[in-house]
């Protein structure tokens, strides 16, 4: 097995609960219209993408959260402009679009999100960095692209865990693209995403783990009612703050993602 095909042992039969309390099916199939809609502006606009002001995607990343019907609490300082490593723990698709609200990035993405349907076509004109995460021999080439984007003053959106997870548990984040920001000499943005319901308990709903399909955890998250996504901006981690890929991994870890921590203000509500 490939260093960078790690998995996690989440299964939607195990971990992934049902919505509670649901949408009507008319409003769930306006939802997923309406998100449809926002990537497919999306990806008309990707030729004028240099052009559009980093805040305008920012807010058009929360819209498309929000068309799905999730809240969304974005706490911690903003990140700052130029070279940036942003990292986050994974648990499902919606996870990419709240990274972009922190701070629109070049995602790092296995090869297979480029199939996907609208969004990887979305995906690939805007600038990702694809993976072939089989080929323990690319992984060099890989490291070696992400850090000239980084030292191009680019931001790099990456999941270290390298699978997703359903958000009781998480895995450890990977080494090999810390390297990238160590050989650029970037500074690296922890971000902690995690789920909950109106009521403060913890979900795992939105999770897309396992064998599930895109098309179920859409489902999912489109009737589900009262879902918020909590998404906290830990302290940056400035070029040097660990001497090796080891140490910043470790550094940029997030805490159990159903505990509290890293206490900020609230930026989004």
């Amino acid at each position: 097995m490939s260093a960078w095909l790690p998995t996690a042992p989440c299964t939607p039969d195990a971990c992934v609960e049902a919505p509670g309390r649901t949408a009507a099916v008319p409003r769930a199939v306006l939802r997923l219209t309406a998100v449809l809609l926002l990537l497919l502006a999306g990806i008309a606009l990707t030729p004028f993408a240099g052009r559009i002001p980093a805040s305008l995607v920012r807010r058009w990343c929360r819209w498309i959260v929000r068309a799905a019907g999730v809240r969304v609490r974005i706490t911690g300082a903003a990140a700052p402009t130029g070279g940036l490593l942003v990292v986050a723990n994974h648990i499902s698709w919606l996870d990419i679009p709240l990274l972009a609200a922190v701070r629109p990035a070049r995602m790092l993405a296995k090869t297979e999100v480029r199939h996907w349907p609208v969004a990887g076509a979305l995906a690939a004109r805007g600038g990702t960095l694809f993976i072939d995460r089989d080929r323990l021999r690319a992984l060099p080439d890989t490291v070696a692209r992400i850090a000239g984007a980084l030292r191009e003053g680019a931001a790099v959106a990456a999941f270290p865990e390298g699978s997703t997870w359903c958000g009781r548990a998480q895995g450890t984040f990977r080494r090999a693209v810390f390297q990238a920001a160590l050989d650029a000499g970037v500074p690296v943005q922890p971000v902690r995403i995690g789920y909950r319901l109106s009521g403060g308990r913890a979900t795992t709903a939105p999770a897309y783990v396992g064998d599930d399909t895109l098309l179920a955890s859409l489902w999912r998250v489109a009737t589900a009612r009262g879902l918020i996504a909590e998404v906290e901006v830990g302290d940056l981690l400035p070029p040097g703050a660990g001497p090796d890929r080891r140490t910043l991994a470790r550094a940029a870890q997030p805490p159990d993602t159903t505990a509290p921590a890293w206490t900020h203000t609230v930026l989004v509500a």
